[in-house]
């Protein structure tokens, strides 16, 4: 029986995530191929507001109640499963991300339908659903044919564009009501992290540092460079660890996902932790002494040399040629 996808929204303190644009462009593509139908689901109250961003699904499910003002795994579950005994639906996207947590595998056991994790491509071959999915940090990755394409997938941030999932046109809307689900889980309060110095994420230009640059001393090296390329320093896991730069600036699966217009990786050997988070740049350059390094195979252009002899003549070679122009 054809029924339709759902693409589960994910909102943050009012606004839409880029994660739900990756699923609406993905789930958009897979609709249009096996001809179904595509909703969005807007979970939480005084969500309803935001449906108008939506236009890339056919429909929008607007989900309020009190369970869901600060909605826990059990809850955003429940929601979800009362919706699909009123709105049946084969495919149920969802965000891989902290606030959908441990909700798969509850909405699995409560629907029946299998759950399949980590998921950075989906793809429809021959009217089938295979999904591709990375597993111990992306080390092995596996590919997976859901039967009858029916299942609950956890869409990897950052795994898709998110611009065939923007869209001007407004979808129609209907708001269920959803029942109070007692839960063992409360959510009490929103603490609000410490403002890093740098948004990385936001950064168009990053300089990013690895125990290439075997200092603490050494940082001011990639400092100079991003002031001259008028971007931020970012780094990996083990200058992090080492306390050398705070913990807003890691870039990886452990810390941002990163997609700048031009990455600069300087030392970095390139673990797939590392790796993970900042393959989506537009143009990546890498440093190392090692030739053999990982990096090199994600990089667009690699220099085999110690980034402590190289940097001070890229920096300078910068402020000539500003002085130049």
């Amino acid at each position: 029986m054809k029924t339709g996808i759902l693409v589960i929204a994910e909102q943050l303190r009012g606004k839409l995530t880029d994660t739900t644009f990756e699923m609406l462009g993905i789930g958009r593509e897979i609709a249009t191929v096996l001809e179904l139908p595509l909703h969005a689901v807007l979970l939480g109250k005084g969500s309803a507001s935001l449906f108008s961003q939506l236009g890339a699904a056919d429909s929008v499910f607007v989900l309020d109640g009190a369970s869901l003002e600060m909605p826990t795994a059990d809850a955003i579950a429940a929601s979800i499963t009362n919706l699909l005994n009123k709105k049946p639906a084969t495919l149920i996207l969802i965000p891989g991300t902290n606030i959908f947590l441990g909700v798969g595998p509850i909405l699995s056991g409560r629907t029946e339908m299998p759950f399949v994790n980590f998921c950075k491509d989906l793809q429809i071959k021959d009217h089938a659903a295979i999904l591709t999915c990375q597993l111990f940090g992306g080390k092995i990755f596996a590919d997976i044919r859901l039967p009858e394409n029916r299942g609950i997938v956890s869409i990897y941030p950052g795994s898709f564009s998110p611009e065939p999932g923007r869209s001007g046109r407004v979808p129609p809307v209907e708001t269920i009501e959803v029942g109070r689900e007692e839960t063992k889980v409360t959510f009490k309060r929103f603490i609000e992290p410490e403002a890093g110095d740098v948004n990385i994420t936001q950064q168009d230009v990053l300089v990013a540092v690895g125990r290439g640059i075997q200092s603490q001393d050494n940082l001011h090296l990639a400092e100079e460079l991003a002031t001259a390329l008028g971007g931020a320093v970012c780094a990996s896991r083990p200058v992090i660890d080492q306390g050398w730069l705070p913990l807003s600036r890691q870039v990886g699966k452990s810390g941002m996902i990163v997609k700048p217009k031009l990455y600069l990786a300087l030392g970095i050997s390139g673990a797939p932790e590392h790796t993970e988070g900042m393959k989506g740049a537009q143009l990546i350059i890498s440093i190392n002494t090692d030739p053999k390094a990982p990096i090199f195979n994600v990089s667009h252009y690699g220099v085999c040399q110690d980034v402590l002899e190289i940097l001070p003549l890229l920096t300078e070679e910068l402020k000539t040629q500003k002085v130049r122009g």
